[in-house]
Parts: structure tokens; sequence; C-alpha cells
């Protein structure tokens, strides 16, 4: 990644001094560097060994005095548990991890404040800028506000990858919308459902478990149901 980017990214997060940010897949170190210029600590986790023992090298100073956490770990197999309720995530993550990093910061206990990610371009248009919602962009926008932040060429990166990028911000991260585990855990019953068969009707999706879908939205594909809507149908019991 090139640095200019990567103090892009860093500052779109809108860090300050007293923020701990966790970091996945450091990788070079580049947005690391970034990252420990605006924050307090930086955590990350870093799954490569020989990618780990460099930023272990490189980073030496960071680490002794406690600036740097770093781990060598799969972040699947991370606990997210033990980090601190107050911290934001700030990483170019692996594009095929997107959803997967997604759901397991989102839907933790202690979920993080706010979320800055390098996605591929084509993921992050349909999280915060399509028309049509779909399983992914639903979950996200169930716990906070996405946005589109800018667009990352791939000439910014050597060697350049086959796709485009983008960063992609998600905050106000809450539960707001769910007065219950039990209407959390429906929600994401009823979207998945909703999206079994992508050329049904909503009302044909949902009657396969049982779901009353009302007169006005029979007609209706699950990609065209806002937020608002899927939230609605829990509300009511559906």
């Amino acid at each position: 990644m090139h640095p200019r980017i990567a103090e892009r990214i860093a500052d779109t997060a809108k860090l300050t001094k007293d923020d701990v940010v966790f970091e996945i897949g450091p990788g070079t170190g580049v947005l690391t560097r970034a990252l420990l210029a605006r924050a307090k600590k930086v955590i990350a986790v870093e799954a490569d060994a020989e990618l780990y023992a460099k930023l272990a090298a490189d980073f030496a100073p960071e680490i002794a005095r406690g600036r740097l956490i770093l781990t060598k770990e799969d972040i699947r197999a991370t606990n997210i548990g033990t980090l601190l309720k107050d911290y934001v995530v700030v990483a170019n993550i692996p594009y095929y991890l997107t959803g997967e990093i997604l759901r397991l910061f989102l839907e933790a206990p202690n979920q993080p404040r706010t979320m800055t990610l390098m996605v591929q371009k084509e993921v992050a248009e349909r999280i915060a800028r399509s028309k049509k919602e779909s399983v992914l962009s639903l979950s996200v926008k169930a716990y906070g506000t996405p946005k589109y932040e800018f667009t990352v060429p791939r000439g910014a990166f050597v060697p350049a990858p086959k796709v485009n990028s983008a960063v992609l911000s998600v905050r106000d991260i809450s539960r707001k919308h769910f007065a219950t585990a039990t209407e959390e855990k429906r929600f994401f019953e009823l979207i998945h459902a909703g999206f079994a068969h992508k050329r049904k009707k909503l009302a044909n999706n949902l009657q396969e478990i049982d779901v009353a879908v009302p007169l006005a939205l029979t007609t209706t594909r699950a990609e065209d149901l806002s937020l608002a809507l899927w939230l609605a149908l829990i509300k009511k019991g559906g």
C-alpha cells in the first residue's frame, strides 16, 4: 500500500490520541505506522509468520513501550471479547473475509465504536451506495451507518491487484434497532429467508418460515425492502 493511501485511511478514521485501534493483517506495517502516529495504542493481528517476524523487528521500540500489541493469529480465531469496550477498527482486510470480518465485529458483545476498512470497490458500493439491498448491506445497516469514503486504484499497490478497492466506514455502531436478543436473532432469520431464493417474491420466501407479509408488500422482492421495513416485520412479531 502506498503511504499516502495509508495516511488518508488513518485520517478518514478520525482518530484521537485517546483511541485504541484494532488492526487486522498489518502486512508490511505501512498503515500501522500511520495509525501509531495518531492513536494512543494499536492492537494488531497478523496471521503470516514471515510478516509477523518482520513487524516484530521493525516495530520493536513501539512494542517495548506498549504502544503496539502484536499477535500472530488468524482473525477468525481471535477472541474479540477480550478487547476493551471503547475501541475502533481500522484495516486493509483480506477481501475474501469481508463479510465474515464485518459480522465478527458488528455482532460482537463489545462492538467497536467505528470501523474503517479497505475492501473491494464493488462490495463497498453494494453496502453503502446500491439502491438494492442484500443480506450483507442489511447486516451492516442494522448495526451502523455505512459510508463509501473514497476509491483506491489498483496502482496504489505493488503488485497491483486485479480489482479496484475502496475505503468503507461504519459509524454510530450500536444495537439500538433491537430491543432484545430475540429480536436481533429474528431479524437475521428473516433476511436470510427473504433472500433464500432471489427470483421469488418476498411473500413466497417468508411463507416457507410461516411469516405473513403485509398485503402492500406481497409483490415486493427482498432486495427492494428497506431496513426500516425489515425491522417493522420483527416488531410486528413476523
